[in-house]
């Protein structure tokens, strides 16, 4: 039976790859966007998904957006929150706004689409949701605080969400991706990326691929006895 599959943040590096993965399956898969039409309409165009645009942090653009793909596809089998944002600033110059703004992109967007979802996930009393984190909010790295506040956040998120969720069949992890090649991970100084490979395991850094590998298992039926866990994709750190 094809499932349908939303992947929040779908036009960027890693979430491309999350719908492409999903996509060879033969799974239905909806992907949101806000910004980069361009690259949306590109992806769409190649792997067959549908493009929505939203800004998530408003709650009546979400509400829509989750309506628009409910009655076009039915129901919502899995919901992969990949949407998420970056800000490089030193806290001492951090504003209340950035705070906000970083926050707002990583948890609250996070929190508006897992609510509308879950709705319907609760009602047929199955449903997978993979959240997308990141070893900024586990490790002792020098990277913006706010950014590894949010992505510490989305542990407890996952954790408090799959306890509650569990009565009606849904699974709740996350996935933890540490140094990629690609999107944020472009934005890592040569001396904070030559830190990570000396002490990195595999040496290397990690390719979207992989990590989008690793949220499609979770995703599926060979999974069913992982739930409430932090997967690392990080080489070994």
């Amino acid at each position: 039976m094809s499932r349908t599959i939303l992947v929040t943040g779908g036009s960027g590096a890693l979430g491309s790859e999350i719908v492409r993965s999903f996509c060879r399956k033969g799974d239905t898969v909806a992907f949101t966007f806000n910004k980069h039409r361009g690259p949306a309409e590109a992806l769409a165009e190649e792997t067959g998904a549908t493009a929505f645009q939203a800004d998530l942090t408003d709650a009546k653009q979400v509400r829509a957006m989750v309506g628009q793909i409910l009655d076009r596809f039915g129901d919502i089998h899995v919901l992969v929150n990949n949407a998420g944002a970056t800000q490089i600033m030193p806290f001492a110059l951090i504003e209340e706004e950035d705070w906000d703004s970083v926050l707002g992109a990583n948890l609250k967007t996070m929190f508006l689409v897992t609510r509308e979802v879950a709705r319907n996930m609760v009602g047929r009393r199955s449903g997978v949701i993979v959240n997308i984190g990141s070893l900024a909010g586990h490790r002792l790295l020098e990277v913006p605080v706010h950014y590894a506040t949010a992505k510490a956040g989305i542990s407890g998120f996952t954790l408090a969400l799959a306890k509650e969720l569990a009565r009606y069949g849904v699974r709740v992890n996350s996935v933890v991706p540490g140094l990629l090649e690609d999107g944020i991970g472009k934005m890592v100084p040569e001396k904070e990326r030559g830190e990570y490979l000396n002490y990195c395991a595999t040496g290397r850094p990690g390719k979207s691929s992989e990590v989008a590998d690793v949220v499609a298992f979770l995703a599926s039926d060979e999974a069913s006895y992982v739930n409430a866990q932090n997967i690392f994709v990080d080489g070994g750190i």
